[in-house]
């Protein structure tokens, strides 16, 4: 079944994407730091084979090669074309040649072989789709890391004046099938896990959240 336009590029890629296309290495400066800390987390060697699903212009590749090395390898899932064009412009201009970019929803997506950790940032319908982790998971080994950026409601005083406000504005820019947020958006994916931690940013309206796929899993 092909997909309507509107569930593969929401509104802020089609706005977003076309303006920063010119600049391939373009990141928001204020997400650097928690991008930089999520691949921390992701404790990767020289060698590693890491899957960054919901990759979007591949603003997290830099840091995810630097890491893995030429001996590494960094496969990127994206189900936007626009912003599937910026991730590959971006490899492109970087010279990587152990950075492929597959443009898929990350429930359909054919992955080949195993990987040593995950990485999701920003892609609730991901880390919040039992379809996608069932699709993804078969694919990590055994204690594999798994980290998560995303948003959620506030529990901090001041977050929660605000949260309907945050809400309005997260369903406008977000994907017709983007669940709704809450205080807790990683339970489905947290049930795979074991060792899972959470840390809140931004008066507990943002979060970074790592662990390791239970070995089962592997």
């Amino acid at each position: 079944m092909k997909e309507k336009k509107e569930d593969i590029t929401p509104p802020y890629v089609r706005y977003f994407a076309p303006v920063t296309r010119p600049f391939p290495d373009f990141d928001f400066f204020f997400i650097k730091p928690l991008r930089q800390k999520a691949v921390k987390l992701l404790n990767l060697q020289q060698g590693s084979r890491v899957l960054d699903v919901g990759c979007g212009s591949g603003a997290s590749f830099p840091y995810l090669v630097s890491v893995v090395g030429s001996s590494g390898e960094v496969i990127g899932v994206e189900i936007s074309p626009e912003f599937s064009i910026n991730a590959r412009r971006r490899v492109e201009k970087n010279g990587w040649k152990n950075v492929q970019v597959i443009e898929s929803a990350a429930q359909r997506v054919k992955l080949t072989g195993t990987f040593d950790a995950l990485l999701m940032m920003a892609a609730p319908d991901v880390y919040a789709s039992q379809e996608a982790l069932d699709n993804i998971f078969p694919h990590l080994r055994g204690n594999a890391k798994v980290v998560i950026f995303g948003a959620k409601t506030s529990s901090n005083p001041f977050g929660r004046i605000l949260n309907p406000v945050f809400q309005m504005v997260f369903s406008k820019f977000s994907f017709p099938t983007t669940p709704s947020l809450n205080h807790q958006p990683w339970q489905i994916l947290a049930k795979c896990l074991e060792t899972f931690d959470v840390e809140e940013y931004f008066f507990g309206w943002i979060f970074l959240a790592s662990g390791s796929v239970l070995t089962r899993n592997g």
